[in-house]
């Protein structure tokens, strides 16, 4: 078998320290490559230096070049253990070009002022873009709002764990009523904010604001103060994604098998000591997970806030997401806007991060 033909098996004691040597001087040659178009294109788009390309497309070129060449290398290093690297050569690029390059070019715009209603273009700033987000009352208010949005969770926990209880029971009707509380997930959020949040709740004429004058409330009002503001934007997203939690615990509650409960009657469990010492303990893994998943949803949270609001009144029920989009659609700033998205995109890591860590913990000892 010749060293070239890398089609065939090769163990690692077939390859010689040669052939090894080569492997990985195409690794160190390719990479230094890439790191030198890299270095050279990103000082020449930012302004500080003359040498570089007009446009990135050498950079991807050089990035394709230093794949294959390190998977190459692998086969040259590994023998057959390394030809099972090519197979991770189509993913890699497309993972990098869909991820990887879109965030190194949103970290060069997160450093240039660019706005797109200015002649200027963009030009690097360096930290300002920070700094005026640092003095930005507006944005540290959106980010407050997110943590009372996805505090307010666990009420809608609560709420679901209930409802997905009542379903599990024998009662009437029950198929019904499992449609019937699905039917607001269904619902795009777009059609809810306008068919809640612009209708029903409209203040002269919505059937809630006359429903709310005959109980006496003389003004009624839904989006006039922040704080009502607030939990009406609360309370929109609830009923909309409720349902979502409910039918997940719904479907954890029906895993566990009757005879547990059954044996607890047995030992003298109430219905309290039932729920609490057998069925929370069980669907702990299942509500941990619709929690999370649902803290996702949240911090996303901009259709129902853009479309009934517009973060309104003065800004008191934004969110981050729809802050940065207004700041993108009203003001064409784009790079401020991309360095607040970049800001919460690692907010949002650290705090997944540490919910996982810690959901893991509560969660593994009863399982």
């Amino acid at each position: 078998m010749s060293n070239g033909d890398l089609l065939h098996v090769v163990t690692n004691d077939d390859i010689s320290p040669r052939r090894k040597a080569f492997g990985h001087g195409i690794i160190w040659g390719s990479a230094a490559i890439m790191a030198l178009t890299a270095t050279l294109q990103t000082l020449q788009a930012t302004g500080h230096g003359d040498w570089g390309f007009t446009t990135w497309r050498p950079t991807l070129y050089a990035f394709c070049l230093w794949a294959t060449a390190l998977c190459w290398a692998q086969v040259l290093i590994r023998g057959e253990q390394g030809k099972r690297t090519l197979f991770v050569l189509p993913a890699a690029l497309f993972v990098v070009s869909l991820t990887v390059f879109p965030l190194l070019f949103g970290l060069l715009i997160a450093f240039s002022s660019w706005n797109l209603s200015s002649p200027d273009g963009r030009q690097f700033n360096g930290f300002d873009n920070i700094r005026q987000m640092w003095a930005d009352p507006f944005y540290w208010n959106a980010m407050w709002n997110m943590v009372l949005y996805t505090a307010a969770i666990i009420v809608e926990y609560a709420i679901a764990f209930g409802l997905a209880l009542l379903l599990n029971a024998e009662i009437r009707a029950r198929k019904f009523f499992r449609v019937a509380f699905l039917l607001p997930l269904m619902l795009s959020p777009v059609a809810v904010s306008w068919m809640i949040g612009k209708s029903m709740l409209e203040a002269r004429y919505g059937p809630l604001a006359r429903l709310g004058r005959f109980l006496g409330w003389d003004t009624p009002s839904f989006f006039g103060t922040p704080e009502i503001a607030r939990l009406t934007i609360m309370a929109m997203d609830a009923w909309t994604y409720i349902p979502f939690m409910m039918i997940m615990i719904l479907a954890g509650l029906q895993a566990i098998p009757k005879e547990l409960n059954e044996a607890a009657k047995v030992d003298g469990a109430n219905g309290w000591r039932n729920f609490w010492e057998v069925t929370f303990p069980l669907m702990l893994p299942v509500s941990i997970t619709a929690i999370l998943i649902r803290i996702i949803f949240k911090l996303k949270l901009a259709d129902v806030v853009i479309n009934v609001t517009s973060g309104g009144p003065g800004g008191a029920t934004d969110t981050v997401t729809s802050f940065i989009f207004r700041e993108y659609r009203d003001r064409s700033n784009v790079g401020y806007g991309t360095l607040l998205a970049m800001v919460y995109l690692v907010v949002i890591i650290i705090a997944m991060t540490i919910l996982m860590k810690l959901a893991d913990r509560f969660a593994r000892p009863r399982t």
